[in-house]
């Protein structure tokens, strides 16, 4: 049993890498395409935001739809899907690049393709960490969560490399690849991912007693990516604006501190999580305080060497901390509700970073270091709730003995 298990872990973790290759492949180009276009942060903010927006909505869904149908249909649908969006996008662009389209029927149409993404895509990640969840024992899912989360570290640091470098053939020849490989991906997987077995458990799974039981991870969940996301999604216009770098230059120099990014994530998920077995609770406070550190170097770089190693402090961090969040949901709940609690942590994400994309490029317009610094301070309110909070001390801990 060992090895089929252990064969399709592995190609799970080949057909996310591929998924999150595809998605992070448009991190470089995406402020200086905006901007290109002629849109405004805040324009940009609201197309990200709409994409994320619709993965909140659509999460929850696709979690509990993976239950009755399976988690295999379910991971199709969300990667058939955001190729078709994708491939959407970029003719939308691809016509304002050319002058077709007037402002406002631009940016409608962005947010249009975007939204379609986002409710589409949703369907991948809850029904791939319910998959895992499938595939592991309790006391192995601090590790199983990690391999997802390590697939989407070594995407990230592919993926932005890739985009930096075929953006010198032009800033949509990035978007036009990801649709391609989400098609392939899709193949990979109809193909040669295997179904799994859903564990048996309660017949009916009450709504609001999985979120009575996973309500103060799932916050904590919150902050934490919104604090991730309010950096992400203007780290591009920071280096471009300190650095004073034109569109294409800021592709490449984002994308490779992407990709530093990316390897200080699988450094923590695929090294530090798995070999020293740490319990999700000590994650959660390691990886916190260690984002902390990231942002404050944010907030004070000048260079691009400095804001390059504050963002790989920032990723080791979070690549610490989401794993144990993740654990600690899915030992939360019983066996039958993994896809149900796997949407609900999807959906949290999503929010976080429907909120984050608007709130970051609001703040940068207010003064560029103002994102970094919110940031430092919603992790240092998730650090004194991880370490005073008596409520979360007395969850973590049961939790924790669960295993």
């Amino acid at each position: 049993m060992a090895n089929p298990v252990r064969q399709a872990k592995g190609l799970l973790f080949f057909a996310l890498f591929n998924s999150i290759v595809g998605f992070s492949i448009l991190f470089p180009i995406l402020a200086p395409l905006s901007r290109s276009l002629g849109l405004s942060e805040v324009e940009v903010g609201c197309v990200a935001t709409s994409y994320s927006l619709m993965q909140f909505l659509g999460s929850p869904y696709f979690g509990k739809l993976s239950e009755r149908v399976g988690r295999k249909p379910v991971l199709l649908l969300g990667v058939f899907g955001f190729a078709i969006s994708f491939g959407t996008f970029g003719v939308v662009a691809r016509m304002g690049e050319a002058g077709l389209l007037e402002h406002a029927t631009l940016f409608g149409l962005l947010i249009g393709a975007r939204m379609l993404g986002g409710f589409l895509s949703s369907a991948t990640f809850p029904a791939a960490q319910a998959y895992i969840a499938d595939l592991t024992e309790r006391d192995e899912r601090v590790s199983g969560m990690a391999l997802v989360g390590a697939a989407f570290g070594l995407g990230m640091i592919f993926g932005p490399v890739i985009g930096a470098l075929l953006s010198r053939f032009g800033l949509l020849v990035p978007i036009w690849t990801s649709m391609v490989l989400a098609l392939i991906n899709g193949c990979f997987i109809a193909l040669v991912l295997p179904t799994t077995s859903r564990k048996p458990g309660p017949a009916h799974a009450h709504v609001e007693g999985v979120l009575r039981r996973t309500l103060p991870i799932l916050f904590i969940m919150f902050v934490t990516v919104l604090a991730s996301v309010a950096m992400e999604q203007t780290i591009a216009f920071l280096y471009q604006d300190t650095l004073r770098l034109d569109a294409r230059s800021t592709a490449r120099q984002v994308g490779l501190a992407m990709g530093i990014y990316g390897v200080a994530a699988v450094l923590a998920q695929g090294y530090v999580v798995r070999r020293l077995k740490w319990s999700p609770p000590s994650l959660m406070r390691i990886g916190v305080l260690i984002g902390i550190v990231g942002f404050a170097g944010l907030v004070v770089a000048q260079n691009y060497t400095f804001l390059s190693l504050a963002m790989a402090v920032q990723g080791f961090g979070y690549g610490l901390a989401m794993p144990g969040l993740s654990a600690l949901l899915s030992v939360s709940v019983d066996d039958s509700e993994q896809g149900e609690v796997a949407g609900f942590g999807s959906s949290t994400q999503a929010l976080g970073r429907t909120i984050g994309p608007l709130l970051g490029t609001s703040l940068y317009r207010l003064n560029p270091r103002y994102p970094y610094a919110f940031a430092l301070l919603m992790l240092a309110a998730v650090m004194s709730v991880l370490m005073l909070g008596s409520h979360w001390r007395r969850l973590s801990g049961a939790t924790t003995h669960a295993e």
